[in-house]
């Protein structure tokens, strides 16, 4: 009778250690469902850069090249995972949905880790940080110094969809805010008279200074709205986040965030 009973128990046995070992080989849902797993599938990871954004993720309009500090680390991060790069193009008006819906499996073009921004996108610790600065002509007649800015009747051009449109909004007292939506840009509304002047950061303020013998840069006397920029991802999939954000911390401590700032004139704003 003890015989029967175990002729019946070892078949039992056997079954379930089968069924465990293939439970045991089969990738948990959070692994099988990982952007990472399906980056390394593919052989490419593709990344939403905003190609307007000069010095960041800039496409040359003669030789249509991209050049920028995000074009070298995007560069870097695909090497580090062994994968080929796809670019995106996005925009700071486009930037949410683009990665919400899976357009790209991460943006890195220097985005403002901003609370409205942080409610759907999921960013890693800061690599740069600037503050607002201001670009003016050097002719311009009323608009000299950064005290000059909120006055009445001068006009202050902000890129529409980017941070700092609702901070000035907020900021101005007198000055009427104006914003600007491509295809039109900052620099040909300043040029052309519509605006007196235009709100942006460093790095966009460079390509103004590098190319526009016309162009002057007011500085803020005092920190005015300094904001810290990390590279965002679709929240829900940590495992693609820390291979994201453990990136930037190997950038900084190897000294390829540093390297990338100076080729591109960054230095003065990179997050220490």
């Amino acid at each position: 009778m003890m015989a029967a009973a175990l002729r019946l128990v070892v078949p039992t046995l056997a079954k379930a250690v089968a069924c465990l070992a293939v439970v045991l080989l089969l990738p948990t849902s959070a692994t099988a469902n990982s952007t990472l797993l399906r980056v390394k599938e593919a052989g490419k990871v593709r990344v939403c850069i905003w190609p307007g954004y000069y010095g960041i993720s800039y496409r040359h309009p003669a030789s249509g090249q991209l050049q920028g500090i995000d074009i070298d680390l995007s560069a870097a991060f695909a090497h580090d995972l062994g994968v080929s790069i796809a670019y995106v193009d996005s925009s700071f008006a486009t930037l949410i949905p683009d990665v919400e819906q899976g357009r790209c499996d991460v943006a890195m073009f220097a985005v403002g880790i901003l609370p409205q921004r942080m409610e759907r996108l999921r960013f890693t610790r800061p690599y740069l940080s600037s503050d607002i600065y201001a670009v003016t002509t050097r002719s311009h007649r009323s608009v000299r110094t950064w005290g000059d800015i909120d006055q009445p009747g001068v006009a202050v051009g902000v890129a529409a969809g980017t941070f700092m449109e609702p901070v000035m909004a907020k900021a101005l007292r007198h000055a009427t805010l104006v914003s600007v939506r491509a295809p039109a840009t900052r620099e040909e509304e300043l040029e052309a008279g519509r605006i007196d002047v235009f709100m942006t950061d460093f790095p966009y303020s460079r390509r103004l200074l590098d190319q526009a013998a016309w162009a002057k840069r007011l500085a803020p006397p005092s920190p005015f709205h300094r904001l810290p920029y990390g590279y965002a991802v679709k929240p829900g999939d940590d495992e693609w986040w820390r291979a994201v954000d453990a990136f930037v911390g190997r950038i900084k401590a190897d000294g390829r965030l540093a390297a990338a700032a100076e080729r591109h004139g960054l230095t003065a704003i990179v997050e220490p």
